[in-house]
């Protein structure tokens, strides 16, 4: 068994778990770590424990130290010298009139390298720019395209819901979701419900679609011809969760028609159908369902666009 600690490195992000060595560290403290990047500052977010060796990924890099009062200053000192990095590339960005938007500025803790992130539609030749940028700053340059669930999770915010946006909370990797989630969710189908405040699918579309998915296996589709105990019947409406069916059944010796739910496990499918049929309010929206569809397939394509000095 051996001792890890979980550390991050900025809020939101990945928790990643180094080796805390004999130091006596918690969560709630700040260390400086050795990463591949190089040294760097983080919070201890998990307390220690231990696990099997087995199961960790190799190499489990080691707390360097606990956090001093010169690393702390020195982690603020890099914060205030961030914006200052910022104004200056959005002044050179207009000098040499790119198309992008500058997004945010990373200090990397030693001082090696500053990141500038932005977004921009396609790609972007900014080689003089990361030139001029390296002269001003005496020290490694990387401009790194993002997309605009990164960019939305790096500027914060609320959704719908009223709550911290998930992706600037607690999310720290970005899943593939679809209109299929919605409409498998029984969602409506207006963009401008489903969309985040990054204009993309929300992303909590996936929490609960593999029990959508288990579910709907095993339920009849609307149009379905199914035998209940009260006789067959077309099936006119699913309650996904509760896996209860609406079932239209007509009257013995007569035209009428009465409705009434079963449980799924109470009722035989005798002919189920294909989903042919169009929502009205997918239809209302398709060009925008299309398009917002197309943004989605652009995101998971994108390639990191970056250069370095």
């Amino acid at each position: 068994m051996k001792n890890i600690v979980g550390i991050r490195f900025k809020k939101p992000g990945k928790i990643y778990f180094f080796d805390p060595g004999n130091f006596r560290i918690g969560k709630g403290d700040f260390v400086i770590v050795e990463t591949s990047m190089g040294e760097e500052y983080g919070e201890v977010v998990t307390n220690m424990r231990k696990i099997e060796e087995e199961k960790i990924v190799a190499p489990l890099k080691k707390v360097v130290r606990i956090a001093t009062n010169a690393d702390k200053k020195n982690y603020r000192e890099n914060k205030r010298k961030e914006k200052d990095a910022f104004r200056i590339c959005e002044e050179k960005i207009k000098k040499h009139q790119l198309e992008m938007k500058l997004v945010d500025v990373e200090y990397k803790f030693d001082n090696s390298k500053i990141l500038f992130y932005f977004t921009a539609d396609g790609r972007i030749d900014f080689r003089e720019l990361v030139k001029e940028l390296a002269s001003v700053f005496k020290t490694r340059i990387e401009l790194r395209q993002i997309g605009v669930r990164d960019e939305v999770k790096r500027i914060g915010g609320n959704g719908v819901c009223g709550r911290e946006l998930c992706c600037c909370s607690f999310l720290s990797n970005f899943e593939t979701v679809s209109i299929k989630m919605a409409k498998e969710q029984n969602i409506s189908l207006n963009p401008s419900k489903i969309s985040g405040n990054c204009g993309r699918l929300m992303c909590c579309l996936k929490y609960e679609q593999e029990v959508y998915e288990e579910k709907l296996a095993r339920l009849p589709k609307i149009g379905a011809l199914v035998k209940t105990e009260d006789g067959e019947g077309v099936v006119d409406g699913i309650e996904t969760l509760k896996e209860k069916v609406r079932v239209k059944i007509k009257e013995k010796d007569s035209d009428e028609f009465f409705f009434k739910k079963y449980d799924a496990k109470d009722i035989k499918i005798l002919k189920n159908v294909e989903d042919k049929k169009v929502d009205p309010e997918e239809q209302e929206h398709m060009a925008e369902l299309n398009e917002l569809e197309k943004l989605e397939e652009q995101d998971e394509k994108e390639l990191s666009n970056k250069d370095e000095i």
